[in-house]
């Protein structure tokens, strides 16, 4: 049986965590792990631990010199990107490695909705154009969006059941419009299960592939939920101009301090709410147009978590929340 070796850039973040588990479970094919770590992060607990489960950690300064990052990187086969997006330029010099040493494909840090290739939401602008230089210098690549995760979009239950697993950024999101627009959802358990399927299959090879599980709008997220917890949800409308504003309003708030993460953070959410929550981007129709390649058709078989699990999954206390740190 082949082995597919994979470096990872990012694996201690909630994707990358995502991503490292699926390879490291998977049987078949099966992965053979490498996790790039900034050298001020080589002996942090969430490095022993991967180290532990087989993961091999390796200290790489992506703005050190390329000769090194070529050196790592020669004999892998695959380089997955999971860098959080306040960093994306990392993966310019990461591409340019991962070319030299002929890695044979480049995931850059992507698994998001799907979005315009540009002037919606500032980082899928960034994201665009690391794509075109990836495509510019010939590296083989896959670009994977992954629909809006299960984690971010339970609502908040009037008896707090819940806060335990809301972001701060996510727990009391409004209801877009008339709560009718439609959007992919995935869970992020999920998300590294896919990536795990298409980077060892040669037919999604300089592709564009969007996954995800179900189908949902905001108005069925909330009778689900009251269904299955008895509680009635408090509902806070928000309108296309209302949404726009508050882009508007965070991004000046981001402008008067762009060293601030949280306004940046702030800013970026807006961008999104206003993507897939007005405009309804986030959906396979639009996947499709755009040219994506669609995981229900290449995986038929892929047996995924639904919104329902999730929920009784946390009613149970079963699962853990996301960018709490």
């Amino acid at each position: 049986m082949t082995t597919i070796k994979v470096a990872v850039v990012g694996a201690s973040g909630e994707s990358g965590q995502s991503i490292v588990n699926a390879l490291l479970e998977s049987t078949n094919p099966k992965f053979e792990v490498t996790a790039l770590t900034r050298p001020q992060s080589l002996n942090k607990p969430v490095n022993a631990q991967l180290q532990s489960r087989g993961v091999k950690i390796i200290p790489a300064d992506l703005r050190g010199p390329s000769e090194k990052l070529v050196e790592i990187l020669t004999g892998i086969d695959v380089v997955i990107s999971a860098i959080y997006f306040n960093s994306l330029d990392d993966e310019y010099p990461l591409a340019d490695a991962a070319k030299a040493a002929g890695v044979k494909r480049f995931v850059q840090s992507a698994l998001m909705i799907v979005i315009p290739p540009r002037g919606v939401v500032s980082f899928r602008d960034k994201k665009e154009e690391i794509l075109n230089y990836i495509q510019k210098i010939r590296l083989p690549y896959t670009y994977i969006d992954a629909g809006w995760w299960h984690q971010i979009m339970v609502p908040r239950l009037p008896s707090g059941r819940f806060d335990h697993i809301l972001s701060p950024a996510h727990g009391d999101m409004p209801i877009t419009l008339d709560g009718n627009v439609r959007t992919a959802l995935s869970d992020l358990r999920d998300v590294g299960r896919y990536v795990a399927r298409i980077i060892a299959d040669p037919r999604t090879l300089n592709k564009r592939v969007h996954v995800y599980n179900e189908v949902y709008t905001q108005n069925k997220v909330y009778e689900l939920v009251e269904r299955l917890t008895g509680e009635k949800l408090h509902r806070k409308y928000i309108s296309d101009a209302e949404a726009l504003a508050e882009v508007k309003n965070a991004r000046e708030a981001y402008k008067q301090n762009p060293t601030d993460i949280r306004a940046l953070g702030e800013w970026t959410a807006a961008q999104l709410l206003y993507s897939w929550g007005i405009r309804g981007d986030n959906t396979p129709e639009y996947a499709q147009y755009l040219g994506y390649m669609n995981g229900k058709e290449l995986y038929p078989d892929f047996e995924y978590i639904t919104f329902e699990d999730y929920v009784k999954e946390a009613l149970e206390g079963k699962v853990k929340g996301v960018y709490q740190g």
